[in-house]
């Protein structure tokens, strides 16, 4: 396919903005970037799409996400609300999380994925629990994501919160599913890790049984000072520090919000190469406080963004991400744009080459061909170095018009061409509503 007469955003090192541009891509692999005059020359014989001045960028990716959240949405609690997050897990996450089936699994990974979509989110790093529900959990996720067209890289939430059978079912499923991915037709476009819940949740013993399984993580670090004052009964240690200690640590592992450490964590975190997940809109609206991230970022740090499960436009996220850190520093030079893009954009595609073989986030031959096209036309100069603010400012996943992930259209001209919105909305529906039934039982 070459898709021309498009404004290209490249997000290489330089940022290119290119007027009159194309991409051309045969399978799943960007082959050419440059001028349509150019590559319509070079590809005479290639199928054509005239973008019509739309524009054209890489797919967004997600560092964080939780799929299972999703039945959530509109969720009403009687009662006094909860105080703190400690409240928030016992009164609502894990309830739901015990209260899904496998059928709860699959829809609440639909009806995200169908949002991934129409924001142009390709590629999403999910984090699983469902802890009555955990053995097949994985390849339920897996199966939708298949069927949606989109990238991902699962795990299960290994935790001890419900006791020893199901955190060694947990680390089954891990393990089970990590094995079965390989020669697997779906390796290409999914992806593993190995999930832990949180320290707090964790004990030496389980710990231990995970690290003997992989040397990649994902895991929430420090969201709440409960976390650390956990660590530090238990170990002596605070919670960097203790997961350090079990080689939980590295470049292939994803340390989530990362808000309540000190500065010796901070440091180990750098030291190690370690990749901490920023969720601002989640940190927001659980009240947990801002990570140090602009000082992560000063120090050269592997900054990531994800949102926690809330929904799949990460521009959104790239928005409340500047705004938090300037809100809460109080100074307006707080974070920027240009930081901001740094981490979702830059950042983002660096973890997700630990878990795919082609570079993604990115136009460029050699690249993956996840790409977005834009119905955004901007009434100010937009070049390379302004591109940043355009994101912030200007662009929304409203304006998403078409999104294509491992060289398949999944969605043109906003309708959906692999999912059946319709028939996923009804279902989900009917699945959330009996697990909001057991969710009550409880």
């Amino acid at each position: 396919m070459l898709i021309h007469n498009a404004t290209l955003l490249t997000f290489d090192d330089a940022n290119r903005v290119v007027a009159d541009g194309a991409v051309c891509y045969e399978g799943d692999t960007i082959v050419a970037v440059g001028s349509s005059t150019d590559l319509l020359a070079a590809y005479p014989a290639a199928p054509r799409w005239d973008a019509h001045g739309l524009v054209l960028m890489p797919g967004q990716i997600c560092a964080h996400t939780h799929f299972y959240g999703a039945f959530a949405r509109g969720m009403y609690i009687p009662g006094p609300a909860a105080k703190d997050f400690p409240e928030i897990l016992q009164k609502l996450w894990w309830p739901l999380d015990r209260a899904l089936d496998l059928g709860g699994v699959e829809s609440s990974a639909e009806v995200c994925l169908v949002d991934a979509i129409r924001n142009g989110t390709t590629t999403l790093i999910d984090h699983h629990a469902s802890q009555t529900a955990i053995d097949g959990s994985l390849d339920a996720i897996a199966a939708a994501l298949d069927r949606s067209g989109l990238r991902g890289a699962l795990c299960y939430e290994v935790t001890d919160r419900d006791g020893p059978d199901a955190a060694a079912a947990g680390i089954r499923e891990n393990i089970r599913f990590q094995t079965s991915l390989r020669n697997s037709p779906l390796a290409p476009r999914i992806s593993s890790t190995f999930g832990l819940h949180a320290s707090m949740t964790l004990s030496d013993e389980t710990l231990e049984a995970c690290r003997a399984e992989s040397d990649r993580f994902h895991v929430h670090v420090a969201e709440h000072p409960s976390d650390a004052w956990d660590s530090l009964a238990r170990s002596g240690k605070r919670t960097v520090e203790r997961l350090h200690s079990f080689d939980i640590t590295g470049p292939q592992s994803i340390f989530a919000h990362c808000i309540h450490i000190d500065a010796w964590e901070t440091g180990l975190l750098r030291e190690t190469g370690t990749n901490v997940s920023h969720q601002p809109r989640s940190n927001m609206n659980n009240a947990v406080g801002a990570a140090a991230v602009p000082a992560m970022l000063r120090g050269g740090m592997a900054v990531c963004l994800g949102n926690d499960g809330f929904s799949n436009d990460m521009f959104a996220e790239m928005k409340v991400a500047d705004l938090l850190h300037k809100v809460s520093s109080g100074d307006p030079r707080t974070l920027g744009a240009d930081k901001v893009v740094q981490m979702a954009v830059h950042n983002n595609r660096t973890l997700a080459g630990h878990f795919f073989d082609k570079p993604l986030g990115l136009l460029a031959p050699g690249a993956y061909a996840d790409l977005i096209l834009l119905d955004y036309y901007p009434t100010t100069p937009l070049h390379a170095e302004n591109l940043p603010w355009h994101i912030l400012f200007g662009i929304s996943g409203g304006h998403v018009h078409s999104t294509i992930c491992h060289g398949q259209v999944l969605m043109k001209n906003r309708e959906l061409l692999t999912l059946d919105e319709e028939a996923i909305t009804a279902r989900s529906r009917e699945r959330a509503a009996a697990t909001w039934e057991r969710f009550w039982g409880h």
